[in-house]
């Protein structure tokens, strides 16, 4: 999730473990502290965009490395504070930030590596996009109310309540996206389609409208879900994964790593100047990719480092698209809308 969600889940849950024990401006900095801390593995430059990617979220995210930091940061947090007395209590608030950020970033789609050092598989449900107000502000709302109203008993109510909202919407997503998942699956079936894999994502910002992602050992179908929709019946769109690419490179490093990382929700293509081109399909909405990389001439994959080609869509097209797209209205994908516009 973005750094604005992880500081305001820290700090309420900082609050909430911490109560009247300490100043709750203390709780609230360094819950927010500990729940930015993981994610400065983002700052690290493994010389290649590819590693950059498959090693985010990766032992600075395992539980288990976390749990034997905890004590660490709790003693520094007691001793500078002068609260040694409450050492155990730094220790339960600050453990329960440090796993909690990992345990959301699980929720989204891009993969947390959980368990280091014993698996790096990345776990990822899905059903949370990576920026969601409908989460965030309800932490936000809690910590700023328990702030404001710190000599009073209702601000650490209101963190309590904005803690139990947001929980309940992570509740609420895993639920959504069961329902667009029975929905892609029966569309897919009544379609004659036989999918090897179906990831069902929510659309950025909210969890009515769902990404609907089925790959075939030779193209991907696109397609997406509202809850507000009047039918059950999906609208899919089929690219070609680039079969014969897959054939000829997907065991070379760059390639495996991404179909590895992906759970094989990617793509190959060749560019006009010859050159292999890698795509997770993931993150993203056709035609535009967060995560797309070229990985060298296809003659030599591989050969040099691997770097990035991210593309984005005009964005006030693409949140116009958004909304009429999660009231219900049948349009066409974003890619082709956009491109009949043209």
């Amino acid at each position: 999730m973005d750094s604005l969600t992880q500081i305001a889940l820290g700090s309420a849950v900082a609050v909430a473990v911490m109560g009247r024990r300490t100043a709750v401006w203390k709780a609230a900095l360094w819950g927010g502290v500990a729940g930015t801390l993981p994610d400065l593995d983002a700052f690290i430059d493994h010389g290649d965009a590819i590693l950059n990617m498959v090693l985010h979220r990766a032992e600075t995210h395992s539980l288990i490395y976390l749990t034997l930091f905890s004590p660490l940061l709790a003693w520094v947090v007691s001793h500078l504070h002068k609260e040694r007395h409450l050492f155990l209590h730094w220790w339960l608030a600050l453990w329960l930030v440090l796993i909690t950020h990992p345990l959301l970033d699980t929720m989204t789609v891009y993969g947390t590596q959980l368990l280091l050092p014993f698996t790096d598989h990345p776990f990822g449900v899905g059903s949370v996009f990576i920026i969601d107000p409908a989460y965030t502000l309800p932490l936000l709302a809690g910590v700023v109310a328990a702030l404001a109203l710190r000599r009073e008993g209702r601000g650490l109510r209101w963190n309590m309540v904005g803690l139990v909202l947001s929980t309940a919407y992570l509740g609420w997503s895993v639920a959504a996206q069961q329902v667009a998942t029975q929905v892609a699956r029966a569309s897919l079936q009544q379609q004659g389609v036989s999918a090897d894999r179906l990831l069902v994502t929510p659309a950025p910002f909210n969890t009515v409208l769902w990404r609907l992602l089925a790959v075939t050992p030779t193209h991907y179908l696109e397609g997406y879900y509202s809850l507000l929709d009047g039918r059950s019946t999906v609208r899919w769109t089929a690219h070609d994964r680039g079969a014969d690419l897959i054939e000829r490179h997907g065991q070379s490093e760059p390639v495996a790593r991404i179909a590895n990382f992906s759970h094989g929700f990617y793509r190959l293509r060749e560019t006009p100047d010859g050159r292999l081109q890698v795509t997770d399909l993931r993150m993203g909405q056709e035609p535009t990719y967060v995560f797309s990389f070229d990985v060298g001439p296809v003659d030599a994959v591989g050969s040099l480092p691997a770097s990035q080609r991210s593309s984005r869509p005009d964005t006030a097209a693409a949140l116009a698209w958004l909304w009429q797209r999660a009231r219900g209205a049948d349009l066409l994908p974003l890619g082709a809308a956009l491109a009949a516009t043209q």
